[in-house]
């Protein structure tokens, strides 16, 4: 990371944005030109190779995506489902091969056969209309889902009206922010997006270092497949997130709200546009807020395909407009973030959680669950399940109520299920009875909550080619940054791919290095956090997978 660099990224400000300009840029013939990367660089006061290395990592700003008129879902849970093969064969009927790229994850797991065309995506039974689809600029295939609280509605509670529902940030405006604060730290409310950390401790950490600029960033970059809970807060409730963020700015005196929402979620964008259009109109954002002395703006800044970015630090380096390549820590975000400025980074349930908090106070929140895991957690629910969709649940709920009660079983039968996207454990079917829905119980049995994303393995899917395809999904999303996770996820693709198609068998003692040598020595957990699942797929499906291993 150069402070140099970020200095020179951030000279113009938030609104002034090179991430944004490259992707205005792309939108034309899916790849900026030569020259106008030469004339941004020049603008910005950074080197071309800047300009030119940052638009060659991302799906959407590359130049081998020159020309793609129509993308294909190819997510851990459309994988499975078996749907894909048949959506690229029905657009090929339209387009040539090579105007056909791929998406990872377009958060329609609960009805598959997802693909994204003209700025929109389509699942389900899109492609039956598909030649409506090509022959009008307004076709808008809104799907529909399961949304459901098991018990308490919180995160899924019904939206009001704006002067309502901001009604505890206007008194919470009239406090100290300090005791806001505490609050928070009562609640114990823990990170959603898969580390799990206090929510409170982060935005302290930021609080507590001077600086005139700070930022809020929240992290709208859901990649994990099988994972739509964020797409549903921003796309159903986005003032949830949004009066998350006014919380988290006031409590840590930050004046910037910024929005990275992913490139494969486009409806989002302009549902949380329209809902931040409202706040202004209400007096909610800008400066001075109420008379209170509070000011704070929000931006959005639109992903440009990359599953890295949910990653704190190399979501930071993209908004600013670099590669996004992992930092290395310390220093901490809190300390040295966006421009270098102090910043903190959370994810879109996270903050959607603090409009309960704030309302009902911490130990209202912290009531609920379990001691160190509090609250409700939203649950997504593949195509697999008889009732696919989005559910709140209480932490500490029994998982087994989770699939059989909520979820309704499975249509066909299913072998394991994926929780927490990728780099989230691999659980047996016969192991859901010893799981509560909580971070320590999945801990303590090996496994990793994460996203609470649930992705079903059929019988009949080989258990090396999920292997495989995670592999490939890691080796090809890697940032590049660190070895191990560089080479380490590629070779692991090698041996699964060549073990796959071949009489080759993998040397179990190479494959266990090779696992450990990317736990222990990957910069973050995108290689760290891929041998977990590996690792269970061997303990729990030996006998299935030992003919490809000596």
């Amino acid at each position: 990371m150069s402070d140099n660099l970020s200095e020179l990224l951030g000279r113009k400000g938030v609104h002034d944005n090179l991430f944004d300009h490259l992707g205005q840029l792309a939108k034309p013939k899916g790849t900026p030109s030569e020259e106008e990367l030469a004339a941004l660089a020049d603008d910005f006061l950074v080197g071309k190779a800047n300009t030119f290395g940052t638009a060659s990592f991302y799906d959407f700003l590359k130049p081998e995506n020159k020309g793609k008129k129509a993308y294909v879902c190819n997510g851990t849970a459309c994988v499975c489902a078996g749907t894909q093969e048949n959506v690229i064969t029905a657009l090929q009927t339209k387009f040539e091969a090579d105007e056909i790229g791929h998406m990872t994850c377009l958060g329609r797991c609960h009805e598959n056969s997802a693909f994204h065309y003209n700025g929109q995506n389509y699942s389900g039974d899109a492609l039956e209309n598909l030649n409506n689809i090509i022959d009008s600029d307004n076709n808008f295939n809104q799907d529909t889902y399961n949304i459901k609280a098991q018990d308490k509605a919180i995160l899924t509670a019904p939206f009001t009206n704006v002067d309502e529902y901001y009604k505890p940030f206007i008194e919470a405006l009239q406090k100290d922010s300090a005791d806001v604060l505490e609050e928070i730290k009562t609640s114990n409310v823990r990170g959603r997006g898969g580390a799990g950390f206090p929510m409170g401790l982060k935005l302290e950490f930021c609080r507590n270092v001077e600086n005139d600029t700070k930022f809020i960033i929240c992290n709208a970059d859901e990649g994990d497949p099988g994972a739509y809970s964020d797409r549903y807060l921003l796309e159903h409730q986005p003032h949830s997130v949004l009066f998350g963020m006014l919380i988290s700015g006031y409590v840590t005196h930050a004046k910037y709200g910024i929005l990275y929402i992913r490139a494969e979620y486009p409806e989002a964008v302009n549902i949380v546009q329209d809902a931040i259009n409202a706040l202004k109109e209400k007096g909610l954002i800008g400066d001075n807020i109420n008379g209170s002395g509070f000011s704070f703006d929000f931006k959005i800044i639109q992903a440009q395909g990359s599953y890295i970015c949910g990653e704190e630090t190399a979501l930071i380096n993209s908004i600013e407009g670099q590669r996004p390549e992992v930092r290395v820590r310390p220093p901490f975000p809190a300390q040295k973030g966006l421009f270098n400025k102090p910043t903190t980074v959370n994810n879109v349930e996270t903050l959607a959680a603090l409009h309960y908090i704030i309302k009902n106070g911490g130990q209202a929140w912290k009531d609920i669950g379990t001691e160190r895991s509090s609250g409700t957690k939203l649950v997504s629910l593949d195509s697999f399940f008889n009732n696919p969709g989005m559910y709140e649940v209480e932490m500490g709920t029994p998982m087994k109520e989770v699939i059989y009660d909520l979820g309704g079983g499975f249509k066909s039968d299913v072998k394991a299920l994926q929780i927490g996207g990728p780099l989230g454990g691999l659980v047996p079917v016969s192991k859901i009875e010893d799981l509560t829905l909580d971070f320590e119980s999945f801990s303590q049995n090996g496994f990793l909550l994460g996203h609470a994303s649930i992705v079903s393995i059929p019988s009949d899917f080989p258990m090396m080619k999920f292997i495989e395809h995670l592999f490939d999904f890691a080796a090809y999303e890697s940032c590049g940054k660190c070895f191990p996770c560089r080479l380490g996820t590629k070779r692991g693709h090698e041996l699964s791919e060549k073990a796959l198609n071949s009489d080759y068998k993998i040397d179990r003692k190479l494959f266990a290095d090779l696992l450990s040598t990317l736990e222990e020595g990957s910069l973050c957990a995108h290689g760290g956090g891929i041998p977990l699942p590996v690792r269970n797929a061997m303990q729990y499906f030996d006998d299935e997978l030992k003919t490809y291993f000596n």
